[in-house]
């Protein structure tokens, strides 16, 4: 591979820490390159709210990362690809890529069975998972499930052994494991922590897809034939920003990231409500 002189960072944004599963995909995909992430904590979940809401508020975090001058915005929130891809993408000067068209692709690749999903309820009541699935296969059967209390959850640190997280998959995977699909969409950026007991619950005749590590590859390959990549190997830096509690998100960083964070600093939602 030709490794270019590009040092520009990637720019990364979720809803609070679960987009920081991405990161450690992105990581794991490009070691050398930098990013700068926005975890928007003080109005997490994004997933309850109006997709208008969500729109705006999706807006707002691309433009403060647009001052950091990024070679490419990925957009981690499932809820915000849902209901700002196509403003975000006409807003921002740098491609952008979400986690849910390359999470549809790996999962249609994965299987000729059934797909489920599992997201927010915003993501899912955007339909853009079904919506997605079915025009790269209109016959193949969907069922999409809402699990509003997997963000808070994974958020409060709970493991994956923990009788509360066994109680409540138990009753939002109940008619998922009665379809048998072929493939599960993890359709949140906090999934991929509770994969383990998700897997148990679906079986191994179910393959569990990580929108964000299928982002991540379509970024790698994208930086890769564009001449974009970071001329270094290994040593990327991250750089964080919260508009909640920067030292509760650093405590919490390196469980979602599965890395060292390097800096965390506060931006608040008056900032961001001036720049979009």
């Amino acid at each position: 591979m030709t490794h270019t002189t590009d040092n520009r960072p990637i720019a990364v944004f979720d809803s609070g820490l679960g987009g920081l599963t991405v990161v450690r995909n992105l990581t794991q995909a490009m070691a050398g390159e930098d990013i700068v992430y926005l975890g928007d904590s003080a109005r997490v979940p994004y997933g309850i709210k109006s997709l208008a809401t969500v729109r705006r508020f999706a807006l707002e975090d691309a433009a403060f990362l647009r001052r950091f001058d990024p070679k490419l915005l990925v957009v981690a929130c499932n809820t915000a690809g849902a209901a700002a891809i196509d403003a975000l993408q006409a807003a921002f000067p740098a491609p952008v890529v979400d986690v849910i068209r390359p999470g549809v692709a790996a999962a249609v690749a994965a299987t000729a069975g059934g797909i489920g999903v599992i997201a927010t309820e915003a993501t899912i009541r955007s339909g853009a998972y079904q919506q997605a699935i079915h025009q790269a296969d209109p016959a193949r059967e969907v069922r999409a499930v809402a699990c509003p209390l997997l963000v808070p959850i994974v958020e409060e640190g709970r493991p994956e052994d923990d009788p509360i997280v066994n109680h409540v998959l138990c009753d939002y995977l109940r008619d998922l494991q009665r379809m048998r699909p072929g493939a599960l969409i993890l359709g949140c950026t906090h999934y991929p922590l509770l994969a383990g007991a998700i897997g148990k619950l679906m079986g191994p005749e179910t393959t569990l897809i990580n929108s964000g590590a299928a982002a991540a590859e379509e970024v790698r390959r994208y930086l890769s034939a564009a001449g974009l990549r970071n001329k270094r190997t290994t040593g990327g830096r991250l750089r964080c920003f919260t508009t909640d509690n920067p030292q509760r998100f650093a405590e919490l960083a390196e469980r979602f990231g599965g890395r060292n964070v390097d800096t965390v600093e506060y931006v608040g939602t008056d900032e961001l409500e001036t720049l979009s």
